[in-house]
């Protein structure tokens, strides 16, 4: 059994960074995910500048914390159709995304099988990235040459 899902995992990964999409199941039904985006969302994210964090490399790997848990490793993305445009709501200076994240570790009474769905919203003047509205970092735009 612990084969099978380290195998889906790898899978899941491989998937994740060969393709630019990637198919789940959802409480909502079947949703598409990508980690492709044109601004710099891998690195950690802090509740005020402190635990709980989220933290996400750009391979689509990470760490998820709940409050007053330890931090569980987790495989993310952001929705996307099925072709792999990202879905997206432009704001006056935000822009805001769906975040799919899973648990990957844990026993198997805490590890889940299901896709948490959360917000993703950057904020284009304050320079700063949110997840579910309290976990925050800040960032710098890419420089054109």
């Amino acid at each position: 059994m612990k084969l099978k899902k380290v195998f889906l995992l790898v899978l899941v990964l491989f998937s994740i960074t060969v393709f630019s999409q990637t198919e789940i199941n959802t409480k909502e039904g079947v949703r598409y995910i990508t980690t492709s985006i044109e601004y710099p969302v891998s690195g950690t994210y802090f509740f005020k500048g402190a635990e709980p964090i989220a933290e996400l490399n750009g391979n689509g790997t990470g760490f998820y914390q709940q409050h007053d848990e330890p931090k569980k490793a987790m495989i993310w993305g952001l929705e996307c159709s099925k072709d792999g445009e990202l879905k997206f709501t432009k704001g006056y200076d935000s822009i805001e995304y769906i975040l799919y994240y899973k648990f990957t570790s844990g026993t198997s009474s805490e590890t889940e099988e299901e896709w948490n769905k959360v917000e993703f919203s950057i904020h284009l003047n304050s320079m700063k990235m949110f997840i579910n509205g309290e976990r925050m970092k800040t960032f710098t735009p890419k420089t054109e040459k």
